[in-house]
């Protein structure tokens, strides 16, 4: 039985694993519960798990194992785990932004109070990360919170990836495995550490999450998720407690998983909506949650209609051959000279880059776009130093290898570019199908309400210009961070605030877009920067 040693970057001396002749070096490393990083599953199609074997650069998921061999896997690849940025309560605007919210929410109708005392955990499972924060039950007051990539990532990047793992033998229980003992275990032993206080005597718990993430987590089947009717093992998961579900706080707190509404609208966004405050205002409101997934809402105190549009990956910087997460190296944020095309950059942690994040290929395509480089099909239509044409297709070059962290020229390909467009046009028909379900158009949106990761970097003007979002007025957008922890802990810290997530839940019309007439057409309308009809908002 071929052995490789695999040695990580911040690792140490390595490990010796046992490995199967003609198995992958990536499935290797997974089953040896080391991280690399493969949004694609091991597909050989994203290419960000490039590890050395016996000092070649190599993908890990299409090297075959033949013998013995030396695997150095380079900080990158495992950088997804502890590094990303994220929204949470991490910062003072966060956690300003935090206590507003709960003001808000409680200045309504709702009313703090619930029988527990004491200390609870509000857990928000992301496809990418994992965020929690430790509560107080009385004051409501966020204790300490963390944040970490979810192991389940290196299933693939997206919850189609994920669902796909878990009908392969054992894939369920490796998936659970990921989040929970990997992922969410270590999260609760950080939070209690930092304030202090023993897991056990942890009362109650509040977990959100999309609907896959949701199965996932407690193990139950996902396949129903992906397949027509698309119609999930459960939307309400109820009477729950923690040693049902093998959490290490006390065995008999109860467990709330915020409501599901659809196969691919989960509770994530039930509790975003919460936070949100939709549901007590006769404005109309559009909430969007921008992540590895793309969700939305629209309505106000008397309806709310919800769909979720499959922009894949390309916002985490999956689908893109230059593209990473939020980790430190990520360019996030670009302007480029009209006349020399020379780019400015700004990167996560101020170091050299190593790639593009999903606010930094959002910025840098609308700026291609303003500086005529490319044209609406998202084709290379100048020349010039930083273009470089290949046999297929060109590309535009952020920064030669001499001055990149990743030791090449990183670079943003037509493909990237094309990728990118149906990502945006996703999200872009997925507002207007909502809209259009209501006879109604962008100008009668009062404020549109972003959430998520990404939406912290996001810049709005240029998110217009290249038609991610509607044109409308600035000052009509607000970023609000994530609303999904936030409505997690006003349930966690209220009664009434976790009854009416589930009424939210039961009350939002869920459009399936995959089934829905007139989405298809919308959507090709919305595969071009910024879009075919320049009539529209």
């Amino acid at each position: 039985m071929p052995v490789i040693k695999l040695t990580q970057e911040n690792g140490g001396d390595g490990i010796n694993v046992p490995a199967v002749a003609g198995q992958s070096v990536w499935q290797a490393a997974v089953n040896a519960g080391v991280a690399i990083d493969s949004p694609c599953a091991g597909n050989g199609t994203c290419g960000k798990c490039r590890v050395k074997i016996d000092g070649v650069w190599s993908l890990a998921c299409q090297s075959a194992i033949t013998g013995d061999c030396e695997v150095y896997v380079p900080a990158s690849a495992t950088a997804y785990r502890t590094e990303i940025r994220t929204a949470g309560f991490s910062t003072d605007e966060e956690i300003r932004r935090y206590n507003g919210a709960l003001e808000a929410i409680f200045a309504s109708t709702l009313t703090r109070g619930v029988e527990q005392k004491g200390t609870g955990i509000a857990i928000d499972i992301g496809t990418t990360t994992v965020t929690a924060a430790l509560v107080g039950l009385e004051s409501g007051a966020a204790l300490s919170a963390a944040s970490a990539g979810n192991g389940q990532i290196r299933y693939g990047a997206d919850v189609i990836n994920r669902i796909i793992q878990s009908s392969r033998p054992g894939g369920r229980e490796a998936l659970q495995h990921a989040i929970r003992e990997e992922t969410v275990l270590p999260l609760i032993n950080k939070l209690c550490f930092a304030v202090p206080v023993a897991p056990q005597e942890i009362t109650r718990a509040v977990i959100t999450g999309n609907t896959t993430m949701q199965h996932l987590f407690v193990g139950e089947d996902a396949q129903s998720i992906r397949l027509e009717p698309y119609v999930p093992k459960f939307l309400e998961l109820t009477g729950k407690t923690a040693a049902d579900l093998g959490l290490p706080i006390a065995p008999d707190a109860p467990v709330v998983f915020a409501p599901n509404v659809g196969s691919y609208v989960g509770g994530d966004i039930t509790a975003g909506t919460l936070a949100a405050m939709m549901w007590d205002s006769d404005g109309m409101t559009l909430f969007i949650d921008l992540g590895t997934n793309g969700e939305l809402v629209f309505g106000n105190r008397d309806f709310m209609l919800t769909c979720a549009c499959s922009a894949g990956p390309a916002f985490e910087g999956g689908d893109i051959s230059c593209g990473m997460r939020a980790t430190p190296g990520a360019i996030e944020a670009v302007s480029i000279d009209a006349d020399t095309m020379e780019p400015g950059l700004t990167v996560v942690g101020g170091s050299r880059p190593a790639g593009l994040c999903g606010s930094g290929l959002i910025a840098t395509v609308s700026e291609l776009f303003r500086c005529g480089i490319i044209d609406a099909r998202g084709k290379i239509i100048r020349g010039g130093a930083r273009v470089k044409r290949g046999e297929y297709e060109a590309a535009y070059v952020l920064a030669y290898a001499e001055e990149s962290a990743a030791g090449r020229d990183i670079e943003l390909t037509e493909t990237d570019i094309g990728n990118f467009i149906r990502a945006k046009g996703a999200v872009f028909s997925a507002i207007r199908t909502l809209l259009n379900s209501v006879d109604m158009d962008a100008g009668d949106i009062d404020r549109i309400l972003v959430a998520g990761g990404i939406g912290g970097g996001l810049d709005i003007k240029k998110a217009i210009s290249i038609g991610l979002l509607p044109d409308l007025p600035e000052e009509r957008y607000s970023y609000i961070g994530n609303s999904s922890l936030t409505g997690a802990c006003a349930m966690l810290v209220s009664g009434d605030a976790e009854r009416k997530v589930f009424e939210l839940g039961r009350n939002m019309t869920y459009l399936e877009l995959s089934s829905h007439p007139g989405y298809m057409d919308e959507f090709i309308a919305a595969c071009f920067i910024p879009h075919t009809d320049w009539g529209r908002l």
